[in-house]
């Protein structure tokens, strides 16, 4: 796979940005995993039930697509260079705070904030990863993702080991939400600095279209399993299955160690497998990770299970926002940004269809989506990428 180079850097300044971007991704799934991981806490603080729960994670999914649909806007004015350390700022008080308060309507407008700069951030960064891209001319997705999913597995491990120690959910939020944002705004200098050629009046809403619209849906599906895996892995190993806290964490971490180990092999599959191949077989994986997980109700069963969800999803989302940050005719940062306004709708929104799924019926129930979500992105994995 070959991209084409515009505006040529300087190697040392490219490698530069590559490790500013790395560290930016691992920001990412750090901070979705220091929330994740206290889905349970903040269930336990608010007295809240599924149904309210999946509510809390509706603000945030609504707030990811307010903020969306106007991405492509926003990033065709402003470099991710300045868009990423407002939105890090914005995503780390909200986080440190979701303990803080004790009414439920706090918590809600935490979300919502949540969700806006998160889905900023994240098309930000994967809109300075296309550039990055096609100044190297080989494929990098994958391992920049690989960063989040090991940012994840990192924030899930650190309060696995800090709960057996002693420490309390909310200063375990204050504490990680403050490093995190150090780290964030000390890799933003090093990252890509491209004119954008749109100053006055930007792009339409980023709703997604032909091509685009059906990209933006698969992403979305495969989105799903890791939404649920984020919000749901530690919560159903902690009351389906009555794990101890310190081992149901490791939920999420063994999710993530897997999709991180995917990711970083993903660019080297990437180079030798035909896209529609290596998509067809990570929806097979990732339905079989989650069949075996809910299928054998032991811990160890579905550690083991979420990790091939985690190896079965790696490479879905990056190889569809490739795609997207690709097409004929419309910027890298236009393309992402629609895939990711229907995408990141998944991975906000799943999660509370498989919270009110659960209400009525069971978490093990509402968990089942995610292997029918997997299979269908099986099955239309050709269609959606054609002949890449």
């Amino acid at each position: 796979m070959r991209l084409a180079i515009h505006q040529p850097v300087r190697a040392g300044v490219l490698q530069a940005a590559i490790w500013s971007l790395r560290a930016q991704f691992f920001v990412a799934g750090a901070l979705f995993a220091t929330w994740g991981v206290h889905v349970p806490s903040i269930k336990a603080h608010y007295a809240l039930g599924e149904r309210a729960l999946a509510m809390a994670m509706l603000a945030s999914g609504a707030g990811a697509v307010l903020a969306l649909v106007q991405a492509g806007r926003v990033l065709a004015r402003h470099a991710p260079r300045r868009v990423v350390p407002v939105m890090a700022v914005i995503c780390m008080a909200a986080v440190g705070s979701l303990l803080l308060p004790a009414h439920y309507a706090v918590l809600l407008a935490l979300m919502l904030a949540y969700g806006m700069a998160a889905a900023l951030f994240d098309v930000a960064i994967n809109d300075e990863a296309t550039a990055i891209e096609q100044q190297a001319g080989r494929p990098l997705m994958s391992g920049f993702h690989g960063m989040f999913s090991l940012g994840g597995m990192a924030g899930a491990a650190a309060w696995s080991l800090l709960a057996r120690a002693g420490v309390s959910p909310t200063g375990h939020l204050l504490g990680a939400s403050a490093a995190l944002g150090a780290l964030a705004l000390a890799a933003t200098p090093f990252m890509l600095q491209p004119e954008r050629k749109e100053r006055e009046g930007g792009a339409p809403l980023s709703l997604p279209r032909g091509a685009l619209a059906l990209l933006g849906v698969m992403a979305a599906l495969g989105l799903v399993g890791e939404g649920a895996m984020y919000d749901w892995s530690v919560l159903y190993l902690r009351q389906e299955l009555g794990a101890p806290a310190g081992l149901a964490s490791l939920g999420y971490a063994s999710f993530s160690g897997a999709m991180a180990a995917g990711r970083f092999g993903g660019d080297w599959v990437r180079a030798r497998l035909p896209a529609v191949v290596l998509l067809r077989w990570s929806g097979l994986l990732g339905a079989a990770g989650m069949a075996l997980a809910l299928a054998v109700p032991q811990p160890g069963a579905a550690l083991a299970g979420f990790a091939l969800v985690g190896l079965g999803f790696a490479n879905i989302v990056p190889v569809l926002f490739s795609a997207a940050g690709q097409q004929p005719g419309i910027a890298p940062a236009h393309g992402i940004a629609a895939v990711s306004s229907v995408g990141y709708f998944g991975l906000m929104a799943g999660p509370p269809l498989i919270g009110f799924i659960a209400e009525a019926q069971s978490l093990t129930a509402g968990l089942v989506v995610v292997i029918f979500f997997a299979v269908v992105v099986t099955a239309f994995s050709r269609r959606a990428l054609g002949a890449r």
